[in-house]
């Protein structure tokens, strides 16, 4: 339960216990209405109605006879009630009839009165006494602002190592020296060699750079402090650089160490830019941290590790040398390495005998460690939902899709049949370009079925990783965009809107082509405009106009030539192939979805008259 909302429950509760006191205490209910007068008292002991009657100082208490419910009567202070009652005309006779009683004065009667008159002071007091407590822990909280946040992770009993670390070779041995240098630092003490003070990891989201530095505490054996870089800053200004402060005091007492400061681009962006909610408590605690980076010594046995990924945001006095003076890239793993990480995340899942892992990783370009993670769990939550006792290739072919395309298959959308047979031709048309183009990447999949917001997919899946990509690969790209479009112009006579997101994609590809890569005949190797980059966002929020407009004439006749030359190419393409266009629309609306094998045999011919003539296109 939540100590705030206990504390705050009891105070409640004094409140209600006080006002209550206090109600009472000032309303008490009278004594029972059943009271007489003495004088009737006299009177009723003449009748012989009385019994008995107990006496306590002024009070009296008279039972009669047929009633165990006494009557409530005062006396005179100070006189004998047998005289009052003789005074008033009762003879010996009559009360000698009565058994009267005296019992002695009790002082409980008085301490409970007392205790009712004083627990409403007692329960404010102990209010305020509650709330004045709490303002003094609130002024420790205070104070408490500047202690370090950081999580501190003992090396005695190491969760990760370098061998829960796959894909990331490179990395692996750049960090060994800061290991080796934790574990056995006289020996490059003895060589005046100088381990850096500070490692920054570079690289994409999800590859891997908490899990790295974790590894590097996990081997050396050392205390591990993690802290994230938005932790330093607070809405008063000093409160980070105290906290950097205390954070590199409880370093040096615990060393040798490592501090791992995750997003350091939170604390450490560039000073004095006026950008992305700059302020002083930022550059405080920036300060703050390059102040305590020179305080290390030789023998201080603490190093630094960072992650980010935009380093081209940070501040220049972070990355001198002396400071952060060894960067490490973490980039998107290559084939081998997706295999090494998909290795690491099937270990205690159970795996049926058809899943090639080989196949995933070569089927997976561009995907990081999260990536791949999130591939086998979503492999592993389909099986469930399927009952089955293991994972098999179908789920991780499913899973793969699920990522690639953007969603799981969304059957039940309504589509009428004029549009199914619509996204048919337009996803025929993509997959046969893909196929009879060279450079472009081979066809894996073609489906109908909807996925997110599009009504069908044409997956291609590059046979290895490109790092280098050629003029002649952007080309057959474009035309591969075009495929879905003129199929539909050829086959129906008009066009919908289904290929806005193959235009955005082909334009942006082509100008790419003009303005960035150099690629344009006419243009020649020449960067056109000048994109800068907010250093905050790490996006292109502008283009300076370093060109005059007759270059930007020239660049966007270049761009609709390279755009016109590939739609005749893909025009005279669909066209010659007009017949295999209209039995793969047929294929497709009678099975929805084709796989490469599928579709070869399809296109040519080897699948017998099954959809020869088996759809006549009709305008729509």
């Amino acid at each position: 339960m939540n100590a705030n909302w206990t504390r705050n429950a009891f105070v409640y509760l004094l409140i209600i216990v006080a006002a209550a006191a206090l109600f009472f205490n000032i309303y008490r209910p009278g004594e029972t209405p059943q009271a007489i007068t003495i004088s009737d008292v006299a009177g009723r002991i003449r009748e012989g109605e009385v019994s008995r009657i107990v006496v306590r100082e002024e009070e009296m208490r008279v039972f009669l006879r047929e009633s165990e419910t006494p009557l409530i009567s005062r006396k005179e202070r100070n006189i004998p009630l047998i005289r009052t009652l003789q005074g008033m005309g009762v003879t010996p006779t009559q009360l000698g009839r009565v058994n009267i009683v005296y019992e002695p004065p009790s002082g409980s009667g008085n301490w409970f009165a007392l205790i009712i008159n004083l627990l409403p002071l007692i329960l404010i007091a102990g209010l305020f006494l509650f709330l004045f407590r709490q303002s003094q822990s609130g002024s420790n909280q205070a104070l408490s602002f500047g202690k370090s946040k950081a999580r501190l992770f003992t090396g005695d009993m190491p969760t990760v190592t370098f061998g829960d670390v796959a894909g990331s070779d490179e990395a692996k041995q750049e960090l060994e020296e800061v290991v080796e240098f934790l574990k056995e630092p006289q020996k490059f003490v003895a060589l005046g060699a100088r381990i850096p003070k500070g490692v920054l990891l570079v690289g994409p989201p999800g590859t891997g750079k908490t899990l790295m530095a974790k590894a590097v505490s996990g081997e050396a054996g050392v205390p591990f402090f993690s802290i994230s870089g938005s932790e330093f800053v607070e809405m008063f200004v000093g409160v980070g650089a105290s906290r950097v402060r205390d954070l590199f005091e409880q370093a040096k007492r615990n060393s040798p160490c490592i501090i791992f400061i995750d997003e350091i681009d939170a604390v450490g962006r560039y000073r004095g830019t006026g950008l992305g909610g700059s302020h002083d408590e930022r550059e405080q605690t920036l300060n703050q941290i390059l102040v305590e980076m020179d305080g290390f010594g030789t023998d201080t046995n603490v190093i630094l590790i960072a992650a980010t990924n935009r380093p081209d945001i940070l501040d220049p006095a972070l990355l001198r040398p002396g400071r952060f003076d060894r960067r490490v890239t973490m980039d998107r793993p290559d084939m081998q390495g997706r295999r090494q990480i998909l290795d690491v995340h099937v270990k205690g899942k159970p795996l049926a005998k058809d899943v090639d892992l080989n196949l995933i990783a070569r089927q997976t370009p561009g995907f990081v460690g999260a990536d791949l993670e999130n591939l086998v769990n979503e492999a592993a939550i389909l099986t469930a939902r399927r009952n089955k006792r293991a994972i098999t290739m179908s789920e991780m072919q499913e899973s793969i899709e699920r990522i690639a395309m953007g969603g799981p298959e969304r059957r039940s959308r309504l589509v009428t049949a004029k549009e199914r047979k619509v996204v048919a031709y337009h996803e025929a048309g993509h997959a046969i370009v893909a196929y009879l183009v060279k450079h472009a990447d081979p066809l894996r999949k073609v489906s109908i079925v909807p996925r997110g917001s599009a009504g069908g997919v044409t997956l291609t899946v590059p046979e290895q990783d490109r790092y280098l990509v050629p003029r002649s690969y952007f080309v057959d790209r474009i035309a591969v965009a075009l495929g879905g479009r003129i199929a539909e112009e050829l086959t129906f006579g008009d066009i919908s809107n289904g290929a806005s997101g193959d235009i955005q994609q082909l334009t942006r590809m082509a100008r790419a082509m003009v303005t960035k890569y150099g690629m344009s005949e006419v243009m020649g190797p020449l960067q056109i405009g000048r994109q800068d980059d907010n250093v905050f966002l790490g996006r292109e929020i502008s283009e300076q106009r370093d060109y005059s407009e007759e270059v930007a004439e020239q660049v966007d006749e270049e761009v609709r030539r390279i755009v016109s030359s590939a739609y005749q190419r893909v025009r005279q393409m669909l066209t010659t192939y007009r017949s295999q266009l209209d039995i793969v629309a047929a294929a497709l609306l009678e099975r929805e979805t084709l796989d490469s094998e599928e579709f070869i045999e399809i296109f040519e011919g080897r699948a017998g008259e099954e959809f020869h003539g088996s759809i006549a296109p009709q305008p729509v």
